[in-house]
């Protein structure tokens, strides 16, 4: 009988974000009988308390720091007492505090990139160090995956990448099938049927620019019949609130606190909008397209690879409160738009971001580099 494989899926956090939800998914959707997971979580929250309710094995081994060695004994000790055969580091962290296991204990390692860890925002030092830390991860790593065309091409531009390639993030689409029975957030909410509802939902942090999205909607004329709900948490949440004070917004929009009803939240917005700096492939995005959902998006990598302007949703310059309002205004106004917009964003995501087809592509690259005996 052929033994399991059995791999390490290292996340950096416990909390909700797009590479963790990825390895949720990606977990129980593994062939059971050929690849057995261990989660590694560099943080506890949410994420880890759902992946041992879903039955996983996780231990969490805390800091919030890359490449910090004082952890690496304990993921070493890790991944021999559990007898790990591959190492899947998900995200910088992830990678940077498991590589020296993989590389002493000779077990191949897989680096999955949910973004680069260099940002546009960043000052040229910094920009300069992150760079010169994902070379090095990258020429660690046996193979390094990529979630979208443009950070393929994006880290191609600065370094060699010996072995790498593109696996798409896929969505579980009988989850996020807006054709199912969901509870009525609406009315838990206090939100008319008849309003339009503008939903952000996503970490609030400075990656998303949550400023410059509460910015835009004080621009939106307030004769309009809609609400705004922003669900998450994250380091700017308390400047958010008290920017939204000051912009006198408190009747007009609605803050909720991260919540793991996800799909029922999506079945009551109209209008999904994630204005954010930079993304890998967003999985927040790709659940509010599987929904259905009319965009308004940022032109940014990670976001083009999933819309294209006025096809499947509607795409915005970085940092322009005025073109949030915009585009908002516009969906708001014209229900027709909405639904074509909506109805193109469902197709694009059953065609091409399907998480079976994810799971097997990732399968793939684990038989190559560690065959079952």
């Amino acid at each position: 009988m052929l033994r399991k494989v059995k791999i390490l899926q290292a996340i950096r956090q416990g909390k909700v974000g797009g590479g963790e939800t990825h390895v949720l998914d990606l977990v129980n959707e593994l062939n059971k009988e050929e690849f057995e997971s261990v989660i590694l979580s560099f943080t506890e929250g949410p994420m880890v308390e759902k992946l041992r309710a879903d039955g996983f094995k996780v231990y969490v081994v805390p800091t919030e720091k890359p490449f910090n060695y004082k952890v690496w004994k304990a993921v070493k000790k890790i991944v021999e007492q559990e007898k790990i055969n591959l190492i899947h580091a998900h995200g910088t962290r992830a990678n940077s505090n498991t590589f020296s296991t993989a590389k002493s204990l000779g077990i191949p390692i897989i680096y999955t990139v949910h973004g680069w860890s260099f940002h546009p925002d960043q000052s040229s030092a910094v920009k300069i160090i992150r760079t010169l830390s994902e070379r090095f991860l990258v020429n660690m790593a046996n193979k390094t995956i990529c979630v979208s065309q443009s950070n393929l091409n994006e880290g191609l531009s600065k370094f060699p990448m010996k072995d790498a390639t593109v696996i798409l993030n896929g969505i579980n689409q009988q989850k996020f099938n807006p054709d199912q029975t969901f509870k009525n957030v609406r009315a838990e909410l206090n939100i008319a049927a008849d309003a339009v509802l503008i939903g952000y939902i996503a970490r609030i942090t400075a990656q998303k620019e949550p400023l410059n999205f509460l910015r835009g909607i004080a621009k939106v004329p307030v004769h309009l019949n809609a609400k705004f709900l922003i669900v998450g948490d994250g380091e700017l949440k308390t400047e958010m609130l008290e920017l939204a004070t000051s912009l006198n917004l408190n009747d007009r929009v609605i803050f909720q606190d991260f919540r793991s009803d996800i799909p029922d939240v999506l079945n009551a917005v109209d209008i999904f909008c994630l204005p954010s700096l930079w993304e890998g492939l967003p999985i927040a995005l790709l659940e509010a397209m599987a929904m259905r959902k009319a965009i308004v998006a940022t032109e940014i990598d990670g976001i083009n690879d999933l819309i294209q302007h006025d096809e499947n949703g509607i795409l915005i310059p970085v940092s322009n409160p005025d073109k949030i309002a915009e585009a908002i205004t516009v969906l708001i106004e014209n229900t027709g738009l909405r639904d074509r917009l909506g109805l193109q964003a469902g197709a694009t995501v059953a065609e091409k971001f399907n998480i079976d087809r994810m799971t097997r592509s990732v399968e793939e690259v684990y038989r190559t580099l560690v065959p079952r005996t």
